[in-house]
């Protein structure tokens, strides 16, 4: 029995905190995990630079509620759940993932939380578990599923190399050229053929 484990952002929508970098004019904001593959150390230095603005969990979330998935995400999400079971693991937060997993179809996804302070900032975070894809990937492979992962950043990589199969979509050139193990993919119906080539 397969499972399928898609990562979120970059890969079923667009980047979150670089949308909200856009928004709020924080340039500092654009890093992601394809820049950083330390990510409590990434979501502590995010959270001191929102707090040094003054900004909380609203605006981001006011940000969020325009974003749409990318391009052809929700009919590949359709096509493969029609196929196949699938999961997003995200190292996002369920305050900010509903109003896109809404757009998507409601997809199950695995996420963490934000803790929040009564006055909306930011205060912390509530990881779900360590090396959470990783974590999730052994877990469901314990319970009898074969997982196929696709991914776009460090901190997908992990459960790329413990799947049956593991693809990299629309990922960086560094990471590309780090790890040529990964077949890589920029478009929905390659990824999609690539996924149902293992599954069948």
């Amino acid at each position: 029995m397969n499972i399928v484990c898609l990562d979120m952002e970059g890969v079923l929508v667009p980047e979150i905190w670089v949308a909200f970098a856009k928004t709020s004019g924080i340039p500092e904001l654009k890093r992601t995990t394809r820049d950083e593959p330390d990510y409590d150390k990434l979501m502590r230095w995010r959270m001191q630079i929102l707090r040094e603005h003054g900004l909380g969990l609203k605006e981001i979330q006011d940000v969020i509620s325009k974003i749409d998935p990318l391009p052809g995400a929700k009919e590949f999400v359709d096509r493969l759940r029609a196929e196949t079971q699938v999961i997003v693991l995200s190292d996002t937060f369920s305050q900010f993932a509903q109003p896109l997993m809404k757009k998507l179809g409601w997809p199950t996804i695995f996420c963490n939380e934000l803790v929040v302070g009564a006055d909306g900032m930011l205060e912390g975070v509530k990881m779900r578990c360590e090396h959470s894809k990783l974590t999730t990937v052994k877990g469901l492979q314990a319970i009898g599923f074969d997982t196929i992962a696709a991914g776009d950043s460090f901190n997908d990589l992990e459960m790329l190399q413990a799947s049956k199969a593991g693809f990299l979509f629309r990922s960086t050139e560094q990471i590309k050229k780090d790890y040529p193990q990964f077949p890589t993919y920029e478009e929905y119906d390659d990824l999609f053929d690539a996924i149902m080539a293992v599954l069948n």
